[in-house]
């Protein structure tokens, strides 16, 4: 049985040069803006100039940035395009990970690989801890999981940060599309049986900024305190954006097809950055933030 390598602490980390991968998708854009803000050298690429799953790409990439530290926000995330193309999945969270370890084997640079909560099957009855075993039961789940081995295999210093259900300004998360139905006056039929921690990205950056100064190698939950079905997490946004919450309907998993099958209780403890100090705010106040950010999402009728 694998045992988890300990929490290692070094000196607290000042001034460090940084290079994230997916530094054009929300959570590396934000940590680019974050991290050049505190005082880092930061730089990024993504997709178009760098393909992680081609080593020589990769290395051309840290060639130039010559990083201390990499944060590995790059990933294949459509979990329903994961479930119907596997491989695709493995090569990229899974293979693609292994590239950018490699790179930072040579570069001596330590690694913060973004993780998830499917990483777990969902069938506990309790919130996840750091060091449970993961079981994934899906194929983003897998491959995630596939990245978190890489990473503890190949390099000494790491940082694991599991997270979930994400919600950012920008683009189309599951607050944005629930709000935007609710507008257009759409039936809403929302999971009751699917439970996690919704997890405000802008808190989650603030975190992983803190996180590695630190230099506390090991694995993390960085999500808002608290958790909710899918259900109550469309009704609390819906009720702070001025609609009636009665606008969604519950429905289960087995009513809800699609590709992938999602863990149905994977919410995540925050323990080990929280014995340094490090948590996050509970994911009602972080969605109240959030709306008070978008005042266009609210309904003004």
């Amino acid at each position: 049985m694998w045992s988890p390598p300990p929490v290692t602490e070094t000196p607290g980390h000042g001034h460090m040069q940084i290079l994230i991968t997916g530094v054009k998708g929300r959570l590396g854009s934000q940590l680019l803006t974050k991290l050049s803000v505190d005082g880092h050298t930061v730089s990024g690429f993504d997709i178009d100039t760098t393909d992680i799953t081609n080593l020589d790409s990769v290395t051309k990439s840290f060639a130039s940035a010559q990083p201390e530290l990499v944060l590995h926000c790059a990933a294949l995330t459509a979990v329903d395009y994961c479930a119907e193309h596997p491989d695709d999945a493995l090569r990229v969270n899974g293979l693609g990970t292994q590239n950018i370890a490699i790179a930072c084997q040579r570069h001596g640079a330590a690694l913060l690989y973004i993780s998830t909560n499917e990483v777990f099957n969902g069938q506990g009855n309790r919130p996840y801890l750091e060091y449970d075993l993961p079981a994934p039961i899906n194929s983003y789940g897998y491959s995630k999981w596939v990245g978190e081995q890489i990473v503890r295999d190949l390099l000494p210093h790491f940082y694991l940060v599991r997270t979930s259900w994400l919600f950012a300004h920008g683009g189309n998360n599951f607050i944005q599309t629930i709000l935007r139905l609710a507008g257009e006056g759409r039936a809403l039929r929302v999971v009751t049986n699917e439970v996690s921690t919704p997890t405000y990205t802008e808190d989650l950056v603030g975190a992983i900024a803190r996180l590695i100064t630190t230099g506390r190698y090991g694995i993390y939950h960085l999500v808002n305190e608290g958790y909710a079905s899918r259900y109550a997490f469309a009704q609390y946004a819906l009720e702070q954006a001025g609609y009636d919450p009665a606008l969604v309907k519950p429905i289960t998993l087995a009513e809800y097809q699609r590709a992938s099958r999602p863990p149905e209780y994977s919410v995540l403890r925050n323990f080990a950055a929280a014995q340094i100090g490090i948590t996050l705010r509970p994911w009602q106040a972080a969605v109240d933030a959030f709306l008070a950010a978008e005042p266009a999402l609210k309904n003004h009728d």
